[in-house]
């Protein structure tokens, strides 16, 4: 397996270091809320990260694709895309709870090959990739053993998320965990390849959604898919299913698909 190059890692880091001045700068403060077509909300603060982590990115490396939930598609055919949501979790963010966070991804060919979950308020930074094992600010993480539903902690974002087609299958996976949780955004996939939580089943979601949480997560010993069973790339449906222990993962996705 190919390592990384080192300049990717390094503009990982960067982007993360330049989204947290803002958000600190915006979070718990009286700033505006947009609704946007979907009807999700949007602020100055997800807009002015991620024209910040975009024009580091055509600074450095002017032929790689930039694909971000707010200021759209450039380049997308390139090899390199990077993929960014610059507060995953607005709704946390606009409620001034600190469970949102950046989330910057890089495809190659489609493939995410590097991951950053990074939460500006408590300084929280993971970090995974090709060749790379996890870390949480610098410090090697790993995901937790567990081989049964039934000893299990899963979170989704909320049962709102899903519909008519995927909302069964989150409710038999909920109705078989030890403990079902809802509300942690991005930061419950940081929570599993910390190994404090060991599932997280979700769907409906987008490219700048997903695409970071799987170097992470895989890169500490857990597995991530789609509700298929198939590896997730930035064409995926969206549904998600990502697991710190193999074993439970299979089993999940077998309830997932009924």
């Amino acid at each position: 397996m190919t390592a990384l190059p080192a300049e990717f890692v390094a503009l990982a880091h960067d982007l993360a270091d330049a989204a947290r001045p803002v958000i600190r700068k915006y979070f718990r403060t009286p700033v505006t809320v947009d609704d946007k077509d979907d009807s999700s909300p949007v602020t100055i603060a997800d807009r002015e990260v991620e024209a910040t982590m975009r024009a580091l990115i055509k600074a450095r490396f002017p032929d790689h694709g930039i694909l971000g939930e707010e200021h759209g598609r450039e380049n997308v055919d390139a090899r390199y895309v990077w993929v960014l949501d610059p507060i995953d979790g607005t709704k946390a963010f606009i409620t001034g709870k600190p469970s949102f966070g950046t989330l910057i991804a890089l495809c190659e060919n489609g493939v995410p090959i590097l991951g950053v979950i990074d939460q500006a308020i408590t300084g929280e930074r993971w970090i995974g990739g090709r060749g790379l094992p996890t870390t949480l600010n610098g410090e090697v993480v790993r995901t937790r053993s567990c081989d049964a539903l039934e000893k299990a902690y899963a979170y989704t974002t909320g049962p709102e998320y899903f519909d008519d087609v995927t909302r069964p299958g989150w409710e038999r996976i909920a109705a078989r965990v030890k403990l079902p949780r809802y509300g942690c955004d991005c930061y419950a996939y940081a929570l599993v390849a910390t190994g404090f939580v060991d599932l997280v089943a979700e769907a409906g979601l987008k490219p700048y959604d997903y695409c970071a949480l799987v170097p992470v997560i895989e890169g500490a010993g857990g597995k991530v898919t789609d509700w298929n069973g198939d590896a997730v790339s930035i064409a995926s449906p969206g549904t998600i299913c990502a697991a710190g222990d193999a074993r439970l993962h299979a089993l999940a996705l077998e309830v997932l698909q009924g």
